[in-house]
């Protein structure tokens, strides 16, 4: 068979046609157009015959023609569009697009040039900074996740010298994170010493270099970070430390004496405020979360609704618990958050008495209490010291003292720099002379109370367990449960030093377990008046024992007859003892005298060296006379004029 091989012409396009042709010049290129049409499907249906038969090779040529003309046509199209004009003002921006356009994928890239080049700058430089954080997280991720694993767990940590670390601060800046790292590798290595330390470092150099990276890091005296290494773990220590650095939630106590926690949280988020109730064991406390206007000036604040109160120094009040119609007392009250506490569990009945050391911080509790609407307290201005001379006088005594401040340093940050170890001791003198004096105001034998609450906002050990163990020696008293379900017990062991077992009972609260402020709490119970108690019996006892050389906790009765006898037998051998050595220190006394040597030609008992006669009882009655002073004329000093005779 011949194979016949089939050719398109490719025809010219056809010119548009201009708008002065006339109607009928129209009319004939309409009725020609519908010939060609008509030609055209007949000569196609004829070929339709011939292309089934040709080989590959024509259909490739046809598709190639094919193209040839959707390219014509496009031209055509384009043509059409640049001639479309816009006859409205945004003329001068706007670009006609066809539907195809739109979907065309080579449009788009086109599109989202011309978008970018009429896009401001700012805006460039917007994406450009987002498209860099996008690169930096995904670097991070692929870093730590290299980290974790190719880190080796039991890999050999090579703890720096300080020469090293000196020579590394010399030749550059370093950065804070390093020495985090840092501080992360040393506690994991402290974690397991045995296989991952340095051969030849010992566990308090590994200590010494975590405690100057630690001051360094969060801008802490190293002898305060010594001090928390001593009462936490390392890493629990580092968790106190970061929990410094972040702040509280903000806090208000409900004033029930004018108004319903209920009613109030709803005054106060139709203002925008977002809060939640503080916790179960508070029935008067609102946590703020989100505000959009100042908490300490809203027209409720104005009215005395709600007093802004931490969470942490809500704890000693709820731990006193005092009852309608006792005598209180607030040995330390300024500015009036606890006292006003006090007043509204109690009723607004029985007696406050609420006292400062100064003056002016006690003008800020005249104004809460006049604003929270107390009306049975009392403010004064004395030495907490002082207040023992009020012994038996009070049921109940709150005293918040005074301390370092190691517990608010979220609040106070220079706390970190300015308290040292001294600071720290001196305040704990303090705080034992004003629980000494609170406990002697004490009434013991109130039938409803006879209890003292003592509370600091420090963590530190000489300023909550010692002071508290060192008053169970000085008076005779015990520590009770403070009636708080939540909260760490106090210590009872601290390094070489052991505390009364009781002291168990006492609450410690802190910022990185409580999310609260560093707090302690202790409940005492006044039983006597007694003073020195258990350090007289236990003295005794010591005394008993070394005498009879028995131990204390096996007696028996046959040694109990001779304890008896062993015991008046050294009564008798004191006694004598005792009238032969004081015999035996007159005399000496007597010889060591010297005599007035005006006495020695005198007959009868001689007077010695500075000790004057005795007056007899009519002259030890008469009055003494004292010397007249001489009565002078203040003239006479004066210098006297020269009297002038002519």
């Amino acid at each position: 068979m011949t194979k016949r091989r089939t050719l398109t012409k490719r025809k010219a396009p056809t010119p548009s046609p201009s708008p002065s042709s006339s109607s009928e010049e129209v009319e004939l290129g309409e009725s020609s157009s519908d010939e060609e049409e008509e030609a055209q499907m007949k000569t196609g249906a004829s070929n339709k015959m011939e292309y089934d038969e040709e080989d590959d090779d024509d259909d490739d040529d046809d598709d190639d023609d094919s193209d040839i003309r959707n390219d014509n046509t496009s031209d055509d199209d384009d043509s059409s569009v640049e001639n479309q004009k816009f006859t409205d003002d945004n003329q001068t921006w706007l670009k006609p697009k066809r539907k195809a356009a739109l979907l065309s994928d080579e449009d788009s890239d086109e599109e989202s040039s011309d978008d970018e080049d009429e896009m401001l700058q700012v805006e460039k430089d917007a994406m450009d900074l987002d498209l860099e954080g996008r690169l930096e997280e995904e670097e991070a991720e692929a870093e730590m996740q290299h980290a974790v694993t190719s880190r080796d767990i039991h890999s050999i940590f090579h703890l720096p010298t300080e020469e090293e670390v000196l020579k590394d601060n010399e030749e550059r800046v370093v950065a804070p994170s390093e020495i985090r790292a840092r501080i992360e590798d040393i506690i994991e290595v402290l974690s397991d010493l045995k296989s991952r330390r340095e051969p030849g470092k010992s566990r308090s150099e590994y200590m010494d270099r975590l405690k100057y990276d630690m001051s360094e890091v969060f801008g802490c005296l190293p002898e305060l970070i010594e001090l928390f290494l001593d009462m936490f773990s390392p890493t629990e220590c580092l968790e106190f430390l970061d929990a410094g650095d972040t702040t509280r939630p903000l806090v208000i106590r409900t004033n029930t004496l004018k108004v319903r926690r209920k009613d109030l949280a709803q005054a106060l988020m139709k203002r925008g405020i977002h809060l939640d109730p503080l916790a179960k064991w508070s029935k008067v406390g609102l946590k703020i979360s989100e505000s959009p206007v100042p908490v300490g000036a809203t027209p409720e604040y104005l009215a005395g609704h709600y007093m802004l109160q931490s969470a942490a120094s809500m704890c000693p009040v709820m731990a006193l618990a005092p009852e309608p119609g006792e005598r209180v007392m607030d040995m330390a009250s300024a500015p009036g958050g606890k006292t006003s506490y006090l007043a509204q569990m109690m009723k607004n009945t029985g007696h406050i008495l609420a006292n400062d050391l100064k003056k002016e911080r006690q003008k800020a509790t005249v104004a809460n209490l006049q604003r929270l609407g107390v009306k049975n307290a009392v403010t004064c201005v004395h030495d907490g010291r002082k207040l023992a001379k009020m012994a038996n006088h009070f049921d109940r005594i709150l005293l918040d003292a005074p301390c370092s401040g190691l517990g608010v340093i979220s609040r106070d940050q220079s706390v970190k720099v300015q308290r040292t170890i001294k600071d720290i001791q001196r305040t704990a003198v303090l705080q034992k002379e004003l629980l000494l004096a609170g406990i002697d105001a004490l009434n013991h034998k109130s039938k409803t109370g006879g209890f003292i609450v003592y509370s600091t906002c420090s963590v530190s050990v000489a300023e909550n367990e010692e002071v508290v163990n060192y008053v169970l020696g000085k008076r005779d008293v015990k520590i009770v449960s403070a009636g708080l379900e939540f909260g760490v017990p106090g210590f009872t062991r601290y390094r070489h030093k052991r505390f009364h077992p009781s002291l168990a009972e006492t609450r410690r609260f802190y910022p990185h377990v409580h999310n609260m402020d560093g707090f302690y709490v202790a409940k005492i119970q006044k039983l006597s008046d007694k003073k020195n108690v258990a350090v007289k019996e236990s003295v005794k006892k010591e005394e008993v024992v070394e005498e009879n050389n028995i131990s204390p906790e096996k007696p028996n009765k046959s040694n109990k007859l001779k304890n008896k006898s062993n015991a008046k037998t050294s009564k008798l051998a004191g006694k004598r003892k005792s009238s032969e050595e004081e015999s035996n220190l007159d005399e000496e006394k007597k010889a060591k005298v010297k005599f007035n040597p005006r006495d020695v030609n005198k007959s009868g008992a001689k007077r010695p060296m500075g000790i004057k006669k005795k007056r007899s009882d009519k002259v030890a009655k008469l009055p003494i006379k004292l010397p007249k002073k001489k009565q002078t004329n203040a003239k006479v000093t004066k210098p006297r004029r020269m009297k002038i005779t002519s």
